[in-house]
């Protein structure tokens, strides 16, 4: 075994150093947090949680004149969650975050098939999520073209479970991982142009989630279509963008969602060469709760949603998918602070797009700030926010205020080094 080893990365060096460009780089980042009301209200009775997180990751890349290969592979872990000595890691949390190959097929067209990040314009329907340690991937086969300025991604996938010793099940194709919108089809059509100062998109994607009878058995899919577009405009000191996205169709259990829509506009001006303000609002329609068996909650699907709504992620991280929905006012500053430095500090409202059962609609007031500094090698990031709830956010989390802590607030510090290992000259 060691000589095959040795023999396959001796055929991989001689080939990236003969024929191809080939890189091995890798990240490695801590973070320390503090959470006392992160993603949602802590009781007063409850202790805050602390804890430290590592992602470490192995990225190696082959590009050749008529394919590129990558494979990234990675673990994330939690400071001291496994024992001392212990034979084997108890935390599944190591991966293959990244596995794909892509073809040259000439004429700007190419395909690209395997395990990757499909991440578009904000990423507020598809992005990377690279803030979570784990990221956010896809299984999927894609097609794409690209002439001058335009480019058209076709992405499809068909998911199966993993089925121990075989591989996967030979009988049938029921897909039981279910939860966090896990689909077992996808069909995504991503079209994009840009201009001198304009750009815009349009996005087309079906998930078709597997459906189950009454006695448990696989009983066709349940599809969800969403479409929309991203608009950019960019001049001089002035900047806007907008997004508008729209859903149909049935979520995972049959729910029917009818009229569910994203709004959103934000704009920026360039004050000076160190400081940029900018504005926004974001309207995300929610279920009323007149109709069973129906709903007009839009819900983002697989976007980066850490980035929207507020830091602390009290909406639609892993929660608030057939809820009241949000309406988000917010406003922002960037302060640049010498050569490498900078200072982010947002504040948003938040307020539901449909009223809570006691006919309230405001859910209060977040804070974020991030510091970052970069240095020669490796950055580092501080953050800080704090949320200032009104009574609809204790009724929509369900915690009483006479029971709440005094405080909810959130923080972290995280360090980013991103080594590169090796790398040839471009063929």
């Amino acid at each position: 075994m060691k000589k095959l080893i040795c023999t396959i990365g001796l055929g991989i060096f001689c080939l990236a150093t003969t024929q191809a460009q080939f890189t091995l780089d890798g990240q490695f980042r801590p973070r320390t947090e503090y959470r006392n009301g992160f993603g949602s209200i802590i009781p007063d009775a409850a202790d805050p949680g602390f804890a430290i997180s590592t992602r470490a990751r192995l990225n190696a890349g082959l590009k050749t004149e008529n394919f590129n290969v990558f494979l990234s592979i990675q673990d994330v872990l939690v400071w001291g969650e496994n024992r001392q000595i212990l034979p084997d890691d108890q935390n599944d949390s190591f991966a293959v975050f990244e596995a794909w190959a892509e073809l040259n097929l000439g004429s700007g067209w190419s395909t690209k098939l395997g395990r990757q990040v499909l991440s578009y314009d904000d990423q507020r329907i598809l992005g990377g999520l690279d803030w979570a340690q784990q990221g956010r991937n896809h299984d999927a086969a894609m097609i794409k073209y690209g002439k001058d300025k335009f480019k058209m991604d076709f992405a499809f996938a068909f998911n199966q479970d993993f089925d121990n010793p075989t591989g996967f099940q030979s009988v049938g194709t029921a897909y039981n991982t279910t939860g966090f919108f896990s689909y077992k089809t996808m069909q995504m059509l991503h079209l994009s142009q840009k201009w001198d100062s304009f750009s815009g998109s349009a996005l087309l994607m079906n998930n078709g989630f597997q459906n189950f009878d009454d006695e448990g058995a696989a009983d066709g899919l349940n599809n969800l279509f969403t479409a929309g577009v991203h608009l950019k405009y960019n001049k001089g000191s002035f900047g806007a963008a907008a997004n508008a996205y729209f859903q149909s169709g049935e979520r995972q259990g049959g729910l029917e969602v009818k009229g569910a829509s994203l709004l959103g506009l934000d704009v920026s001006y360039k004050a000076s060469s160190k400081v940029g303000l900018g504005a926004g609002v974001e309207f995300i329609s929610g279920n009323d709760g007149e109709t069973a068996g129906e709903t007009g909650a839009f819900f983002p699907l697989y976007g980066t949603n850490h980035k929207f709504n507020g830091l602390m992620d009290y909406f639609y991280v892993g929660n608030h998918a057939n809820s009241v929905g949000l309406t988000d006012v917010h406003l922002s500053a960037n302060f640049k602070l010498g050569e490498k430095g900078g200072l982010m500090a947002k504040v948003l409202n938040f307020s539901g797009a449909e009223e809570l059962p006691s006919g309230e609609k405001s859910l209060g007031t977040e804070l974020d700030l991030v510091y970052s500094q970069g240095f020669k090698g490796f950055a580092l990031k501080v953050g800080y926010s704090h949320l200032f709830p009104s009574d609809g956010m204790y009724e929509l989390k369900g915690v009483a205020e006479a029971d709440a802590a005094s405080s909810q607030n959130w923080a972290w510090a995280m360090l980013i080094i991103k080594p590169k290992f090796f790398t040839t000259a471009e063929k």
